[in-house]
């Protein structure tokens, strides 16, 4: 007979038969995941089975996609007629847009122009000197040699002065009608013009220049606060009616009789064959735009300059009109009818005027 530590109690019996099951149960799981790696498998085969029966049917479809592509077109033939002269695209493009150093420079000298009229002052100044009348247009075009005119402005009572409607519509200057003085018992005119030229110098930073129509003495102020602003002040008026407190204080002052004589003492444009009138309109609006350009103290005139001028002094102009394939051979027209000097820079090729020719 067995001693009795010998037979194992049911507690240890028990405790045996569960570890045994457990690591029984460990196996179970070991096997299923080992089926579910099966399974796995098995998933990854029929995916892979798919992806290569839809890579077929792509490559069926892709077959076909190509063949119902049209056929390239042949390309065309750029044969040119013989007998048409070539074109030189860079000349034109430089003759239409400019290019170096004369495009940045006219570019960026080109001034925002503000006008305000006192017309009152202006005509009665006029009136009292040997010219007698008042040409508005004259003063616009000595504007335009400086920049583009952006606002225009007139102030005075339109009753009194009826005689200038005309000419300042087709200016297209706003005529601001202004009662007189003894409605107010103050100079109504001038306060509503100080107001509206602070306004614009505040409200439209672009606008850089003001030019003052007006030699009235109680425009200083406004001159001043301008400049304070950083803008640039032309004035213009009659020497016999112009304060010199204004004339001072201004960056820039021009008398209408100046204006007025240069007008009067143009070089005259070169007689042209008889028909083409188109030809002499064009030297003569050329001309014109190369004096504006020396008054301005231009050191070099390219031609690119001269167009920019000329299409500020009339937006309209176009060199075709006037009979000729580019600006250079205006140019070259207007050479050999004895009225400019032309040089060729070798670097852009454009043409440079040297000066007028003179009487031969």
């Amino acid at each position: 007979m067995s001693p009795w530590w010998s037979h194992p109690t049911a507690d240890s019996a028990a405790g045996e038969g569960g570890d045994g099951k457990g690591e029984a149960a460990k196996g179970d799981g070991g096997k299923g995941e080992a089926a579910k790696g099966d399974g796995g498998k098995g998933d990854g085969g029929k995916r892979t089975a798919r992806k290569s029966e839809s890579a077929k049917a792509d490559d069926g479809g892709g077959r076909r996609r190509r063949a119902a592509e049209p056929e390239p077109e042949p390309e065309p033939d750029y044969t040119f007629d013989a007998d048409v002269p070539p074109v030189d695209v860079a000349r034109l493009g430089r003759e239409s847009t400019g290019s170096g150093p004369e495009r940045t420079s006219s570019v960026s000298d080109e001034r925002k122009i503000a006008l305000f009229c006192d017309l009152e002052n202006i005509a009665l100044g006029v009136r009292d000197s040997d010219i007698k009348k008042f040409d508005i247009h004259l003063v616009l075009e000595r504007l335009l040699e400086k920049g583009k005119i952006i606002v225009k402005k007139a102030y005075c009572d339109w009753e009194r002065y009826a005689d200038y409607k005309r000419a300042f519509h087709e200016a297209a200057i706003e005529m601001i009608d202004i009662p007189q003085r003894y409605y107010s018992g103050k100079n109504s005119a001038d306060i509503k013009m100080v107001v509206d030229a602070m306004d614009l110098s505040y409200s439209k930073e672009h606008l850089d220049t003001f030019a003052l129509l007006s030699g009235d003495s109680d425009f200083s102020p406004l001159v001043s606060k301008l400049k304070e602003n950083n803008k640039y002040v032309i004035g213009i008026g009659v020497k016999n009616s112009s304060s010199n407190l204004l004339i001072d204080n201004c960056d820039e002052f021009v008398f209408y009789e100046d204006v007025w004589r240069d007008r009067q003492h143009a070089p005259k444009v070169p007689k042209v064959p008889a028909g083409n009138k188109k030809a002499a309109e064009a030297f003569a609006l050329m001309v014109d735009a190369i004096q504006a350009l020396l008054r301005e103290n231009k050191d070099v005139l390219w031609g690119s300059m001269i167009k920019q001028t000329m299409q500020r002094k009339k937006p309209s102009f176009s060199e075709s009109y006037y009979g000729y394939g580019s600006f250079s051979d205006l140019l070259e027209d207007a050479e050999r009818q004895g009225l400019v000097k032309l040089k060729k820079d070798q670097r852009s090729g454009t043409y440079i005027v040297t000066g007028f020719a003179g009487p031969k």
